[in-house]
């Protein structure tokens, strides 16, 4: 038995058949108890036929007492023998001095070799005594009745469902697990069980998506790594060989000094996203108040706005408390207002709001900018993506700080948004709010 589908089955009916054919050997116990009780009804109606069969040999000899066992037979599908106290029967004269024997020797029920159930009852002055033999149809079957022999089929049948109930979802199990291994990232059970199989199901399901989103994102990690790579290096190679010429040192040593510090941002960058698209439970998990965190922010970018000739300004600061990782909101919330910043024409204005809503945190980020294509808004938190008018990189930008910032509001089971608002783009970041203080 290889299968947990075989041992199962055979554990339950063996379960089964042990405790029915347990029951009738107790039955019938009970039975031969109950026939050496002399108050039992069996006993009661054994020395009834005795007293009967007395009588009628004693008032109307051996005719009257074949009709009384006769009537027996009839009625009760059983055969009486009369003896008197040394053995003899009274209707045919054979000696039964070996049943009377018998009958000393064991309690009054006896199981017979010849497949009948004897009962044999003495009278009370000791003259006579009475057999009272009930013939089996089979050998067993005072044993193992027909009844018994259904309900153990019944048994079969209900445990091999309840086999089948049982390793159902151990083989959806065993099937997932054998596509995940093979490399199919997206196997699931997706079992709607509410036992233990169940759980075990849903705890493989989490498990399979987390090393999905792992695996998925450190493959397009490396992905995004060579891609970004790849230029500032190949300039810096160019500015490497200025410099050995001796042509123009200045502006070549300045080439690799930005190119350096391009590199030393995107590696910057790169660990934050790879620490936002980590394990879920390993955030820190602190109250915090929204409103002040945005506060800060809003004062910290004060400088770099005017750098710009742009503005900001906070509209709406309602108090809101929110729970999760200080630093990761931080950086979303800054990386959200750093990109309205970069894209903010001369004299404009940056609108900055928090509110509650609904139980939600909801901070909006809006600027006067050019605003995007319709149909960039879809890939605008991908990462490394930028529009296509602006990967000339004047701006500075390499395409990750939105793609932190989504990641980091979803690992807080929020949502993040863009649309375009004529003028400009407006960003919308929504989380859960908290209740209490911070």
């Amino acid at each position: 038995m290889r299968t947990l589908f075989a041992k199962i089955l055979l554990w339950f009916w063996s379960t089964v058949a042990i405790v029915v054919i347990g029951s009738a050997f107790v039955s019938a116990l009970s039975m031969s108890r109950n026939a050496s009780d002399s108050g039992s009804p069996v006993a009661r109606l054994v020395r009834f036929q005795l007293e009967e069969a007395r009588v009628a040999y004693e008032t109307g000899g051996g005719p009257a007492l074949v009709a009384f066992l006769d009537n027996v037979r009839k009625i009760y599908h059983a055969q009486g023998i009369l003896t008197d106290e040394r053995g003899r029967d009274l209707v045919t004269g054979a000696n039964r001095g070996d049943l009377i024997g018998r009958a000393r020797r064991r309690p009054p029920f006896q199981f017979c070799s010849t497949g009948s159930d004897m009962i044999a009852l003495a009278a009370d002055d000791g003259r006579y005594w009475f057999f009272y033999l009930v013939s089996r149809e089979r050998p067993g079957s005072w044993f193992l009745t027909p009844d018994h022999l259904f309900m153990m089929l019944i048994a079969v049948l209900f445990c091999y469902w309840l086999a089948l109930e049982i390793t159902k979802p151990v083989r959806a199990l065993q099937k997932a697990v054998e596509r995940f291994g093979r490399g199919d990232l997206s196997a699931r059970v997706n079992s709607t069980r509410r036992d233990e199989l169940g759980q075990l199901a849903r705890t493989f399901d989490r498990m399979a998506g987390r090393i999905e989103t792992l695996l998925t994102a450190e493959r397009r990690l490396l992905l995004d790594i060579s891609h970004e790579l790849r230029s500032p290096l190949a300039r810096l190679g160019v500015a490497a060989e200025l410099a050995r010429s001796g042509d123009d040192l200045d502006s070549a040593l300045n080439r690799i000094q930005k190119e350096s510090d391009r590199l030393n941002s995107l590696v910057g960058q790169l660990l934050q996203v790879t620490r936002a698209e980590g394990d879920p439970n390993s955030l820190r998990r602190n109250r915090l108040r929204l409103d002040e965190l945005l506060r800060q922010l809003v004062d910290d970018a004060h400088i770099e706005a005017a750098a710009r000739g742009c503005s900001i300004d906070y509209t709406r600061a309602d108090p809101v408390t929110v729970e999760g990782d200080p630093e990761l909101l931080r950086r979303a919330v800054e990386n959200v207002l750093r990109n309205a910043i970069r894209y903010s024409p001369r004299e404009a204005l940056i609108e900055v709001s928090v509110a509650r809503n609904d139980g939600k945190a909801v901070v909006d980020v809006r600027d006067h900018g050019p605003g995007v294509p319709d149909e960039a808004l879809p890939r605008l938190f991908d990462p490394f993506y930028r529009v296509e008018t602006d990967r000339d990189r004047a701006s500075g930008g390499i395409g990750l700080g939105l793609s932190i910032a989504r990641r980091a509001i979803e690992l807080h089971k929020g949502a993040i948004r863009a649309r375009n608002a004529h003028p400009g783009l407006e960003v919308e970041m929504e989380l859960p709010a908290a209740e209490g203080p911070a």
